[in-house]
């Protein structure tokens, strides 16, 4: 936390929600310019609220990046859920993702009447526009939206090319206040480094393993430790699976799916650290973890969303 307050400085905080695979991880990467949360191509990637922060001039926005508002099917589910509803309350504003050639479903209806309920500013940004076959098939559901609420701002964007973003960004900061910066300039997330890190890997599951098996899966940084050096990291890392059979499937011939997890991993890890990453994997099972509390908080599903 900033311990100096500059009362001419603004800042906002924005929560940012939406169905799943809507892309608000990617949204969030672009408008910070650096990759702080995991996107994919599968819904409910995000598991946790992500905190990240853009401080540009005396404007900070701190943006919490929730799950996908979905049904749950089991306790980890229940608490993706509850992290939604919670991270509304308590913000400035509220960021509503929705793709761009969708009219508003029972989803996008709630989380609007939530916004309301709490009198909070919304920006809508509809999302994929590079998806777009024409301007009229905008328009029409810009209008379907604006039937259920005054929006703040609509803002048509597409976190794939970029295109939209500065707009977006620029109405966000309308909504900042005056009362100083939360948090120091520089910093980026309030994720720990280890947290960073096992997202990292679990990105490479979500994207290079089929169907249910990567939402089985969990990743755990059991050790994280730079040389003397600097110019090398340590990371010793467990992925945790459901079921025997799955552990033989992310294992893969002869360690084969291990090893390209692995590899692209540690591309990331480089990239992110800025140093060199030795990384040691190792897959235990754990079964029915997505049901069992204990497990559930010592993966860091904490903060007595068991309840």
């Amino acid at each position: 936390m900033n311990s100096e307050m500059n009362f001419n400085q603004k800042s906002a905080f924005i929560a940012i929600v939406g169905r799943p695979n809507v892309g608000k991880s990617s949204i969030l990467n672009r408008l910070l310019g650096q990759k702080v949360a995991i996107v994919s191509s599968k819904p409910q990637t995000t598991r946790t609220r992500i905190m990240g922060v853009l401080t540009e001039g005396e404007t900070q926005l701190v943006f919490i990046d929730t799950p996908g508002l979905h049904k749950p099917k089991t306790e980890l589910g229940k608490y993706m859920v509850r992290s939604v509803r919670e991270s509304v309350a308590g913000v400035d504003a509220v960021m509503l993702v929705a793709e761009c050639d969708k009219t508003p479903g029972d989803t996008e209806l709630e989380l609007i009447k939530r916004a309301q309920e709490l009198d909070l500013p919304i920006v809508l940004a509809l999302n994929k526009i590079d998806m777009l076959k024409s301007k009229d098939e905008l328009i029409k559901i810009i209008a379907a939206y604006s039937q259920h609420c005054d929006f703040a701002a609509v803002v048509p964007v597409s976190a794939q090319t970029g295109s939209g973003l500065e707009e977006l960004k620029a109405e966000l900061k309308q909504l900042a206040m005056e009362g100083g910066h939360f948090f120091d300039d520089d910093t980026l997330t309030d994720q720990p480094e280890r947290v960073l890190a096992s997202e990292i890997i679990r990105e490479k599951l979500l994207r290079l393993l089929d169907k249910e098996i990567p939402h089985g899966t969990a990743v755990f940084v059991e050790r994280m430790k730079s040389r003397d050096d600097k110019d090398m990291m340590d990371i010793d890392a467990t992925i945790y699976c459901e079921k025997a059979s799955h552990k033989g499937i992310v294992i893969g011939k002869g360690g084969a799916m291990l090893k390209k997890v692995g590899t692209y991993a540690r591309q990331d890890l480089e990239s992110f650290f800025g140093c060199k990453i030795n990384l040691r994997l190792w897959v235990k099972v754990k079964e029915d973890w997505r049901n069992r509390e204990n497990i559930l908080r010592s993966l860091g599903f904490d903060n007595n969303d068991f309840q």
